[in-house]
């Protein structure tokens, strides 16, 4: 009987944990605090967005989600390696941010290292996993570079299937264009 009586007790204990716990990771909750900063750079207001990032990185210095956001706004800014700092510090707190990895991939391919460039988008294709295209036509630009031409058409066909029409544009040009064949019985 007191094994029963336990056994229930526990069970209510461990109904009752699960629903008073805070299910939210730390990167949930700076995303919801820092609000102000990321509408700035989605209103490409990228100044005072960055100035906000910096901010409140004195204030919270183990923030992946602000040092990302800085990195994104350096990275708009044109400011690569700066980005590329930012971003690894991001993916250093945190590796879960899957768009960490996708623009620090944009910054490094801007500054010409395409295999550390695809190295990032292969990780952001892997967080991402298929929710957008865009990674893989970042990856398969990177491919390009790399020589790596057939592996590239598939990231490019895989962003097409995602909804990428820019991924399209790409497919129609060369290296991916076939010549038609020349019929040769006239």
């Amino acid at each position: 009987m007191e094994v029963v009586l336990l056994g229930v007790l526990f069970m209510i204990y461990l109904v009752m944990r699960y629903y008073l716990i805070d299910h939210e990771t730390a990167a949930d909750k700076d995303t919801k605090r820092f609000q102000e900063g990321i509408h700035l750079v989605r209103e490409r207001q990228l100044e005072p967005a960055f100035d906000y990032f910096t901010n409140v990185l004195q204030k919270h210095p183990k923030s992946a989600v602000a040092y990302a956001w800085r990195g994104k706004c350096q990275l708009l800014l044109g400011n690569y390696y700066s980005a590329i700092y930012d971003l690894t510090q991001a993916v250093s707190i945190d590796n879960t941010l899957a768009d960490c990895y996708l623009d620090r991939g944009i910054a490094l391919y801007n500054v010409d290292q395409f295999t550390e460039a695809f190295r990032e988008f292969d990780k952001a294709v892997w967080h991402i996993r298929d929710e957008r295209p865009d990674a893989y036509r970042w990856r398969a630009i990177a491919r390009i570079q790399l020589r790596q031409i057939s592996q590239a058409e598939n990231d490019l066909r895989r962003a097409v299937l995602l909804g990428d029409e820019n991924a399209f544009q790409l497919l129609r040009q060369p290296p991916f264009t076939r010549p038609l064949p020349v019929n040769s019985q006239r």
